[in-house]
């Protein structure tokens, strides 16, 4: 594999951040002088009058260096449902070597990558595969994406969980506070610290990345060249 440096950014749950962590990392990442590229092996729910699936433009967006989008996005699916199904319903395998070899060519034009998984960490890919099995195939860390809201705790510790089991390193985890009106948001950040293994990196407020800067790089496992 590239000597590119990457980072794969999961999530507890769709909907919670994902993309919003993984533009600001690479805004980061450009802001202190590295060159990057945005990934998403796997994207379903194309817009009907889209090019290209929102997340993929948005990562685009905050690349510092072009790539095909094949290798950006090998695998993109119109209907807004779980990957393994939009890939068994257009008749198309999910090929981790795939996603692989797209990954070394970005790893080839870029010193840092930035993949953005699809859904949560489990999501399948196939009746064996799931989403952290992507992480393991590119010998990349994990950063995890909590979304804040009533239940959040559990599913944190179950994903943090998931991705202990599979070996994989969490460089660290994102608080991204999804309602304004939830009660004891502090409470409930203070808990995830206490059992949490790895460190809080920042916290966000209703989805706002405004505080992300490029002197947190250090701490997802980035250094600047």
């Amino acid at each position: 594999m590239s000597s590119g440096r990457g980072t794969f950014v999961t999530a507890t749950d769709t909907g919670v951040g994902k993309t919003v962590v993984a533009v600001a990392l690479l805004r980061a990442l450009a802001a202190s002088g590295t060159t990057a590229v945005g990934m998403k092996p796997v994207a379903a729910g194309i817009g009907a009058h889209e090019p290209v699936h929102a997340d993929v433009a948005a990562l685009a967006a905050a690349s510092t260096v072009d790539a095909p989008l094949a290798d950006r996005n090998p695998y993109a699916f119109a209907p807004a449902i779980a990957p393994h199904l939009a890939a068994s319903s257009a008749g198309v395998a999910i090929v981790l070597d795939v996603i692989a070899a797209a990954f070394d060519r970005l790893a080839a034009r870029a010193e840092a990558v930035v993949v953005e998984g699809a859904g949560g960490a489990l999501v399948p890919l196939s009746a064996r595969q799931d989403m952290l099995d992507i992480p393991a195939r590119l010998d990349i860390p994990v950063l995890l994406v909590i979304g804040l809201r009533l239940g959040c705790l559990n599913h944190a510790f179950l994903t943090a969980i998931a991705i202990r089991s599979r070996g994989l390193r969490c460089v660290g985890w994102v608080a991204n506070v999804l309602e304004p009106a939830m009660p004891r948001v502090d409470e409930n950040i203070a808990a995830l610290v206490a059992r949490l293994a790895s460190p809080c990196l920042e916290t966000l407020r209703y989805g706002s990345a405004e505080g992300f800067g490029a002197a947190a790089l250090t701490r997802f496992g980035f250094e600047s060249p």
